[in-house]
């Protein structure tokens, strides 16, 4: 154990020269719950001078005592990625392959070629962003319009306002039309 190698003097010297390092919050809390242990204060004194619980006094002073100042560091250096850099830039080159695609397709393709599914969704809109798309975005061409129904609709909606004509023009008669708007991608029929 480390502890028993240092006398209580040397080992609070220790953590007086870590903790004037200036280290990041969690480890500076740790390093003062110890330290002030080592000086004989009471855990409920250390409690309510330091705000943090009698757990995370004694878990500072079991790293100390297991591993001197390097027992006081924090261990975690944030998560593992689920894609490595090189497999995000083959799905942003895919993304900008498809002709218009929805985030079940993006969901699909990542889980099936590499086998990752992301719990929050968006994870899939940051990788759009990171393709330069987003999800807001219009479409120019509805992929599914038929011009031959395209034209007949126009003719029937021509006949009636033609059929209509006196009575539009002489206010008797209120036109009100809707038009559809297919979201797709990024512009401003989409915003709108």
């Amino acid at each position: 154990m480390y502890g028993q190698e240092l006398s209580k003097e040397q080992q609070i010297l220790l953590l007086v020269h870590f903790i004037k390092e200036n280290p990041p919050a969690r480890e500076l809390k740790r390093a003062l719950a110890v330290k002030l242990v080592l000086e004989g204060k009471s855990y409920r004194e250390i409690q309510d001078i330091l705000v943090v619980s009698v757990g995370f006094i004694s878990e500072s002073v079991s790293r100390f005592e297991l591993g001197g100042i390097e027992g006081m560091r924090s261990k975690y250096r944030g998560s593992k990625s689920y894609l490595t850099a090189e497999e995000k830039a083959e799905i942003i080159e895919w993304i900008k392959s498809q002709n218009g695609l929805d985030i079940t397709e993006l969901e699909c393709y990542i889980a099936e070629k590499y086998d990752v599914v992301f719990k929050p969704i968006q994870s899939y809109y940051q990788i759009l962003k990171e393709a330069g798309i987003s999800w807001q975005k219009g479409k120019k061409v509805n992929p599914k319009q038929d011009p031959e129904k395209v034209n007949e609709k126009n003719q029937e909606i021509a006949k009636i306002l033609e059929e209509n004509r006196e009575d539009i023009e002489a206010g008797k008669l209120v036109v009100y039309t809707i038009d559809e708007c297919h979201l797709r991608y990024e512009d401003v029929c989409g915003y709108g």
